[in-house]
């Protein structure tokens, strides 16, 4: 894992970590640590820090009481979440309510963090988004495309897990298509609601992240890297990504409407 920690500015400091994939392929994943500007910091998702790391995070912080918060955004992201609580026990928990139901024992937050409860609890730094047509949880498991998005904006800094990914590979993976390129996590097809008007909601919401969230800088993927991008970009590279996934929407109105 190189450049574990990377300071983005303006207090936002990118984790990068890794996911072996049957223990093999290493396709990354990711927290984030955040300044909220009150002396304290808080954590936007979970992850067993190594040692090294962790003593960085605590030089940061000043140590694991200056710890607020600590704010899981995507449902299945669930693996790291104990250790982090053992590691910062004075921070407030935040989950999804599929957080609060396979991990029963820890002690959430009554906050799902994709209720409109967190827009008002860190909205001094923070602009969150739940993807609009698509189940945040679907039955089919395997399913992990919806998370909460969340923007920093001091930094220009969207945190996102899955919902949008940025692939790079070294050769020959890199010469596959969807490396090198900013896309909606391939499973958005059997994400979509099975009813009529879920393709027009989720490109109605692509469009609105896009417009709204237009001077970001830099995108914070789980799988696997962080992108610096172009001010004013932004708009451009949503509106690809919905180029690129018009088939899958235009499947979805044929059969749902």
């Amino acid at each position: 894992m190189s450049d574990p920690l990377v300071d983005c500015g303006e207090g936002f400091w990118s984790i990068r970590g890794d996911f072996r994939i049957g223990g093999i392929v290493n396709v990354g994943t990711q927290c984030s640590l955040v300044d909220r500007g009150d002396g304290t910091w808080l954590f936007l998702d979970s992850y067993t820090l190594e040692d090294g790391v962790r003593s960085m995070v605590d030089l940061i912080t000043g140590g694991p009481a200056n710890v607020s918060a600590i704010v899981n955004l995507h449902p299945f992201h669930t693996v790291h979440c104990d250790w982090m609580h053992q590691a910062f026990p004075g921070a407030s928990l935040c989950g999804t309510q599929r957080h609060h139901d396979l991990l029963p024992d820890l002690p959430w937050a009554s906050e799902r963090c994709e209720s409109d409860a967190l827009p008002i609890i860190f909205a001094d730094i923070f602009d969150f988004s739940v993807p609009r047509g698509v189940a945040l949880v679907c039955a089919d498991e395997t399913v992990h495309f919806s998370s909460v998005l969340a923007r920093h904006r001091p930094s220009r800094t969207i945190h996102v897990d899955d919902t949008l990914s940025y692939l790079t590979a070294p050769f020959p993976l890199s010469l596959l298509p969807m490396t090198g390129r900013l896309d909606f996590h391939m499973t958005l097809g059997k994400a979509l609601e099975p009813r009529a008007g879920a393709a027009d909601a989720f490109r109605d919401w692509a469009i609105e992240i896009g417009t709204e969230w237009a001077d970001t800088e830099r995108v914070a993927t789980a799988h696997n890297t962080l992108l610096d991008i172009a001010p004013g970009s932004f708009p451009e590279l949503i509106g690809a990504a919905l180029g690129r996934v018009k088939p899958v929407l235009d499947a979805h109105r044929s059969k749902h409407g």
